[in-house]
């Protein structure tokens, strides 16, 4: 049971009208003092500057899944549906391609964030995006969770996943969590910085009632902010696994969120159109909202 907290009233705001069919993949990149997102279905990366309230959009071959810092601030890692390059945010364009998935176009990438130990821990799914941008249903646990080194050393940890969702680590980097958006689970583990995750993952959030867990943040006190698909809501975990604090949103299904601003305490959220209602046009859209405590910086990819 959840106690009623004033926090349950915080307000989403909407920053960019994107009208994404599935917004994702949020990160803040401090040097720029702005935040890029992603809409997978149609192939596009955007990033919102905070001076001037600007919006730039570029156009990819493949659907865009996520976005990570790297130790470069002029390079971004990018990951695509079947790839995973360097992008060269001076010159708009690749700079390198680190790894191809050789199961694409039947299984794709999809969420990713960087580990304390620098590498890029990323899931993957059965491909659900048609080349028009349509979505058909996930059927099968086609899903791995891999991580991916500079050298393009690659290490599978765990298979047969759903869609392969919520990549975060605890403040001190050593937990580790995981989810299944499939099977309504995030999983943890401990983790080790040298060699990854230690102990066999055990359910840390399973079966809440409100839509399936999708990308998710972690805060400086350790609290696990999950974004819940179809569930107009994002649930504040406790370190314990249990529950917080439930945010109510404007839309149905918010998709991942990042910490950002210059305290870190703004947390920025995607969210996927919703086609079955009618969202007043914020449906896709990327939010805003203040939180009372900082999040953790972005881990960056080492080069």
């Amino acid at each position: 049971m959840v106690n009623p907290r004033p926090g349950n009233q915080r307000e989403m705001h909407c920053l960019a009208a994107a009208n994404d069919i599935c917004g994702e993949g949020a990160v803040w990149h401090p040097e720029e003092a702005s935040v890029y997102w992603t809409d997978i279905n149609r192939r596009l990366l955007h990033r919102y500057t905070l001076r001037g309230s600007s919006i730039d959009t570029w156009q990819f071959d493949e659907p865009v899944t996520a976005v990570a810092l790297t130790q470069d601030p002029e390079q971004l890692l990018i990951v695509l549906g079947g790839q995973i390059i360097l992008w060269s945010t001076q010159f708009h364009r690749r700079s390198a391609t680190l790894f191809q998935l050789p199961t694409w176009p039947m299984t794709r990438c999809n969420d990713a964030r960087v580990g304390p130990d620098g590498a890029l821990w990323f899931g993957t799914m059965q491909n659900n995006v048609l080349h028009d941008g349509g979505s058909i249903p996930v059927t099968q646990n086609l899903g791995e969770l891999l991580s991916l080194e500079v050298n393009g050393q690659i290490k599978v940890w765990h298979t047969d996943i759903g869609i392969a969702n919520t990549v975060a680590w605890s403040p001190y980097g050593d937990s580790f969590y995981f989810g299944d958006t499939l099977r309504n689970v995030i999983y943890t583990c401990e983790f080790d910085r040298d060699i990854g995750p230690s102990t066999q993952p055990v359910a840390f959030a399973k079966d809440f009632p409100r839509g399936l867990p999708d990308g998710s943040a972690v805060d400086s006190q350790g609290y696990l902010w999950n974004c819940r698909y179809g569930g107009s809501s994002i649930v504040r975990f406790a370190p314990d696994g249990s529950v917080a604090e439930v945010i109510e949103a404007p839309i149905k299904n918010p998709t991942t969120c990042a910490f950002g601003g210059p305290d870190l305490k703004t947390l920025y959220v995607t969210s996927a159109i919703a086609p079955d209602i009618d969202e007043g046009g914020l449906g896709g859209a990327l939010f805003c909202m203040q939180v009372g405590v900082a999040g953790l910086p972005s881990n960056l990819f080492r080069l």
